[in-house]
Order: structure tokens, then C-alpha cells, then sequence
């Protein structure tokens, strides 16, 4: 059996509006994102989800409160689905984080972590949600390196060529998690 997983970033924030690498700081939908939360529901409140899980950080929580208001869809938050902990960076300008974010794929950022130890936790996520939702969709609204950490995981792409590339947003990716995952 499998799992049909849907992933959803988190809406734009007003860091991301002002070139501001948020990290492991809470975060803010700006209006823009708020209005982009709005549709996140109308895209998949209907999308047959048997469950939505979500990083705990307040502009993912934001973005799925927007999204699924008055829904009966059961929201999750999860810890494992944080963006890197930028460390030291975590609040500085996207382009100085975006220098040097292919330098911490193994070795983390200083005070914060790697992208490896974010695949990490990524693969424990996935093998609860294999074990507990074979055979049902369910739909994950966390950050870019959670998104990175799926297309490694689950596409076999490589963590070096992710984070050396701009980071593209689209409404929603589909990934076919195979159960059991390990």
C-alpha cells in the first residue's frame, strides 16, 4: 500500500517579502500570505485528506489555521517538520544565507543544524505517517528544507543540487510515500 502525501509551504510571510531568511524564528503571514493561505484551503479542502500535518513554526500553524478554518480536516503540528535552524543566521538576509547554505549540508550552521540532520528528522516523519496512514492522503505544510529533505528521500534527488538552486514555489507537490518506509 502507499501513501498519497501532498506538500504545501508555508504562506508568504512578511520576512520573505523583505529578504529575510526567517529560519527557527516564528515568522508572520503578511496579507499577501494570508489571501495565499485562502486558496492553500480552497485547493484541498476537498482533496480527500484523511489528515494535514504541520511544522510548528507560527507561519506554518498561521497558514494551516487559514486554511482549513471551519473544516473538520484533523491539523497536526509536528516539530520534525521545522525549517533548518539557521543558527546564527536565522533572521539574517536570505542572500547572505543563500552564500553559504550549500556549506552546511554535513556540518551545521553555527548554533543551528545541517540540511542532513533535517533529512533526518524528515524520515522519521515519514515513517510514522507510513505506519499510521497506509492507503490514505494526507497533506504537509512546512518549509523549503522540508521540501528538500521529500525530494531526497522520496525522488532521489541530491541535497547539493537542491540547495544550490533557487527555491521554486508552486501550489502543492504530489509524492507517493511507499509503506512500510524506512
Amino acid at each position: 500500500m502507499t501513501v498519497s502525501l501532498v506538500y504545501e509551504t508555508h504562506s508568504i510571510t512578511t520576512d520573505n517579502e523583505a529578504g529575510i531568511a526567517t529560519g527557527w524564528l516564528p515568522g508572520q503571514l503578511s496579507k499577501e500570505g494570508r489571501r495565499l493561505a485562502c486558496e492553500l484551503g480552497e485547493r484541498r479542502r476537498n482533496d480527500n485528506l484523511s489528515a494535514v500535518f504541520v511544522s510548528d513554526l507560527a507561519r506554518a500553524a498561521e497558514t494551516a489555521t487559514i486554511a482549513f478554518a471551519g473544516s473538520n480536516i484533523n491539523i497536526n503540528y509536528d516539530s520534525r517538520l521545522r525549517e533548518c535552524d539557521y543558527g546564527t543566521f536565522n533572521g539574517a538576509p536570505a542572500a547572505e544565507l543563500n552564500r553559504v547554505r550549500a556549506q552546511h549540508i554535513e556540518l551545521p550552521f553555527p548554533g543551528g543544524q545541517s540540511y542532513l540532520y533535517v533529512i533526518a528528522e524528515t524520515r522519521d516523519f515519514l515513517t510514522d505517517i507510513a505506519r499510521q496512514f497506509d492507503g490514505r492522503r494526507v497533506c504537509v505544510i512546512a518549509h523549503s528544507a522540508n521540501k528538500w529533505a521529500l525530494d531526497v528521500l522520496l525522488l532521489g534527488k541530491r541535497i547539493e543540487d537542491l540547495v544550490a538552486a533557487p527555491f521554486e514555489w508552486q501550489p502543492g507537490w504530489e509524492y507517493t510515500l511507499e509503506a512500510p518506509f524506512a
